[in-house]
């Protein structure tokens, strides 16, 4: 054995070994408990960054430990491939985003076993693969078909220099990211997958989710956003037909005083054929973000159309505006504005000057007193005092009373109007009781090449057709020219030029491809059936699934696990999977950050894993993202932790090394021990029993390490080179080997051969905490006169109660305070903890 620290060498021999036996390969013929542990898989952007290594090495730990406590692990990897970067990295310099992405995933990959993980690499997958996303097309055509996926028009971000849909984080100030033009809306067909279906399930299934974090659940739920409400329609003044919108507070419809709609609602396009102002002003909002937070945040802009609709139950006329605070893409476009009762109306009224009306009885009242002039631009508006306002909003209660001047609702309370307000329209056919969801179906289209293709076909004749499954994959072409406009597919004959499955007739190819969610949402599945040619999973994905134990980042806790929950219900739907649910355990990871911030190359707060473990060890890396913070917590980069972790890895080995020149010797089974070493085998077994604790229950993995730190510590005070004393180290530090394995495998894995020859630390099994080595024979007790710390004293557990109270009695911490003519009024033992003395 070596007498310094060769972590290299121990590091490359266990990697080589492991990749050698494939230690880490899994199979589904076992009679051993399954445990499927998933961390969610990188994007191959080039290098791994301090986010990777944490996140996988929490769950590789996760995985060791539950490999040694007997458990049939599964921990498989994989990339998340398609997408934009690949198509700007490919146009910076000059290749075809296969080729960069390829090369990219085989450096992360060298990476990531460099760190030493126990990965099953027969099941890597690729999403951009054919073989993978020929399954995905699969699954595409059999929901066409069923028309959970259906085609519409829908509204974009359209750069008119690249040609191209832009995503809304690729909108800057009205302009495309990469071209610098104003964007626009376009309204172009896309593809959507009928989410909504799945909406009650989504929310419901929720509540059986008891091992995710209580905020992830939140989230989703806020997001599915189920809401009970009225649809209401409002006669349009002389024109046929009404506007129908919908609301969450038909109470409040005595308090609307206009409307407003959408710049893409068919009102608005109305309004602005003889309106050249309104028309430029609707134009503009479609050159603005589609997206909802923009939407809410932005500067309220309005104009009137000049049209008005008649309020259903008081017949009063309400003028409709065109509103950019309005979504096309929710509800109906429209919405009925209460300005008491609805900040952004109530923003809008003050600056347009609209009327507010009251609804709702409380301590605040709004009277002419208490308008103000406020000047905006060249104009002058009636403002309400907004602080007023919401303190008088924010003062609503249930029991708060409908104060309006109608005197059917008047003195109703919020629930007994919703009711009466919903009935009364309902029965003047203006309405209706509905139940609605925030959740949106999801639009799939992405007018990019980098993505899978969509297995649609388009005929003059037959129209809209699936490519048929002996016909899949369609295979996206990888050789193509990156110029920067539009998608290379889209200007390739050889690829869209086809013919009709159904008649055989001249036919194209769609050219879009899908969300590159599309891939990350079930490819939790495919792990378990990475080599089927016949289907997208198979049996074996019965076996392994649900996954037990998924590690990510709580920035994917909406839409990729949302997704992730969608496919698992719609493959269990179409007959491959049984289980409702993808994951039973969701651990969110922090994130790793430098001087109080996110690491990120544009502020240079960045360190290399590689420069780490190329100075320090892969084993060093693991020991310190474990032991800065908990793993739920964002941990704080320090350079001394890193120098700390490695000093105690340099500690441990001389610790064994140490032991090891003396001799082999076995460790400690049975014989009589001095009062040190019954201590220091109470500490280990104490020890055993809690970090096996911190591993499965807590996740606490930092508290695991200190423990064993604390052993170590405990360990070195030991003197004495005797046999007895030998076969305690012996046994201390084949288990700090166990203990700490799971974190840190290639030292243990080289301390085990050293300390148990013809063995491998693989076979070995969890340690077990010897119950009888964690008794104690003595017991300190606290003494306290008059509930005050005064000292203490170690006594034999099995001292009687009165005998302990004349052994308090006689100690010089007590007598001195019973002298002074004062007197023992009681004595109070708490058996095992302490004995107060009380005198007066």
């Amino acid at each position: 054995m070596q007498q310094q620290y060769p972590f290299k060498d121990i590091e490359q021999s266990a990697q080589q070994y492991w990749e050698k036996n494939q230690t880490f390969a899994a199979s589904e013929q076992s009679d051993k408990p399954k445990y499927y542990c998933l961390s969610m898989f990188p994007y191959p952007s080039g290098r791994l960054h301090m986010g990777h290594v944490r996140n996988y090495t929490i769950g590789d730990v996760l995985s060791r430990f539950h490999k040694m406590k007997g458990f049939n692990v599964m921990q498989p990897m994989g990339w998340d491939a398609f997408g934009l970067p690949a198509e700007n990295a490919a146009i910076k310099n000059n290749t075809a985003p296969a080729k960069w992405t390829y090369e990219n995933i085989e450096h992360m990959k060298t990476q990531l076993k460099q760190l030493g993980l126990g990965v099953d690499w027969q099941r890597e997958i690729a999403t951009c693969k054919p073989e993978y996303y020929k399954w995905e097309q699969w699954l595409f055509t059999e929901l066409f078909k069923k028309g959970l996926i259906y085609k519409k028009t829908a509204t974009v971000n359209w750069d008119p220099v690249d040609g191209t849909v832009l995503a809304n984080e690729q909108v800057i100030d009205g302009r495309g990211w990469r071209s610098g033009a104003l964007v626009e809306k376009r309204d172009i067909p896309q593809y959507f997958m009928k989410i909504t279906a799945y909406a009650e399930e989504l929310l419901a299934d929720l509540d059986k989710l008891d091992g995710w974090p209580e905020q992830v659940k939140t989230m989703q739920r806020n997001w599915i956003g189920k809401s009970y409400g009225c649809e209401v329609e409002f006669p349009i003044v002389g024109q046929s037909g009404n506007l129908k919108v919908y609301t969450t507070r038909p109470d409040t419809l005595m308090g609307a005083t206009y409307v407003a709609v959408a710049a893409e609602h068919a009102l608005a396009t109305l309004a602005a054929q003889n309106n050249p102002e309104l028309a430029e002003f609707i134009a503009e909002c479609k050159r603005g973000s589609v997206a909802e937070a923009d939407v809410a945040t932005a500067e309220k802009k309005g104009m009137a159309t000049g049209l008005f609709v008649i309020h259903p139950l008081n017949g009063e006329q309400l003028p409709v505006w065109v509103a950019n605070y309005v979504l096309a893409s929710y509800g109906e476009g429209a919405v009925m504005a209460v300005p008491a009762h609805d900040e952004r109306d109530f923003e809008f009224a003050n600056k347009f000057g609209l009327p507010i009306k009251q609804v709702f009885n409380s301590t605040v009242t709004f009277t002419d007193e208490q308008k103000i002039e406020f000047p905006k631009s060249e104009y002058e508006y009636h403002y309400f005092d907004k602080e007023l306002w919401k303190d008088w909003y924010a003062s609503k209660s249930a029991d708060d009373v409908l104060v309006s001047t109608e005197g059917k609702y008047f003195g109703m309370t919020h629930q007994d109007a919703f009711d009466a307000v919903i009935a009364d329209l309902e029965m003047k056919d203006s309405g209706k009781r509905r139940t609605q969801y925030r959740l949106r179906d999801w639009g799939v289209s992405r007018q990019r090449y980098w993505g899978c293709p969509i297995p649609i076909i388009h005929c003059a004749s037959c129209g809209e057709v699936p490519v048929p499954a002996d016909q899949l994959p369609v295979v996206l072409p990888e050789d193509v020219v990156m110029d920067g406009v539009g998608s290379p597919i889209k200007k390739d004959p050889s690829f869209y030029e086809t013919s009709c499955p159904t008649c055989g007739g001249k036919a194209t190819r769609e050219t879009d491809t899908l969300d590159t969610f599309f891939e990350s949402s079930w490819y939790f599945a495919r792990y378990a059936s990475f080599d089927s040619n016949n289907a997208m999973a198979d049996e074996r994905a019965n076996y392994w699934l649900p996954v037990d134990q998924y590690v990510g980042g709580i920035e994917h806790a909406i839409l990729h696990l949302l997704y992730a929950r969608f496919f698992n219900k719609l493959m269990r739907d179409v007959g491959l999977l049984k289980n409702d649910e993808p994951f039973t355990n969701l651990l969110t990871q922090g994130m790793v950050l430098k001087d109080g911030s996110k690491m990120s190359k544009s502020k240079g707060n960045t360190v290399d894993p590689q420069e780490l473990i190329d100075t320090y060890g892969a084993d060093t890396a693991r020991l310190f993202m474990m032991f800065a913070a908990p793993p739920e917590q964002s941990l704080e980069w320090a350079d001394s932790g890193v120098e700390g972790a490695h000093r105690f890895l340099r500690r441990l080995w001389k610790a064994v090394y140490d032991h090891i020149e003396l001799g082999s010797v076995a460790a400690y089974s049975s014989g009589e021990l001095n009062a040190d070493l019954k201590n220091l085998r109470r500490q280990l077994h104490l020890t055993i029993e809690k970090v096996a604790d911190d591993y499965g229950r807590r996740h606490s993995f930092n508290t695991a390490i200190s423990s064993v730190m604390e052993l170590m510590n405990a360990l070195a005070k030991i003197e004495g080179s005797d046999e007895t004393t030998r076969q305690v180290r012996q046994e201390v530090l084949q288990n700090a080997a166990l203990l700490l394995s799971p974190i840190v495998p290639h030292i243990c894995q080289a301390l085990w051969a050293e300390l148990c020859p013809n063995t491998h630390i693989l076979e070995a099994a969890w340690p077990v905490a010897d119950q009888s080595a964690m008794e104690q024979d003595t017991i300190e007790y606290v003494i306290q006169v008059n509930g005050k710390l005064r000292g203490s004293i170690t006594v034999a557990k099995s001292t009687a109660k009165d005998e302990l109270e004349k052994l308090a009695l006689e100690q010089p911490c007590v007598q001195k305070y019973i002298e002074d003519n004062m007197s023992v009024r009681k004595v109070i033992v708490v058996p095992n903890k302490l004995i107060n003395v009380v005198v007066g």
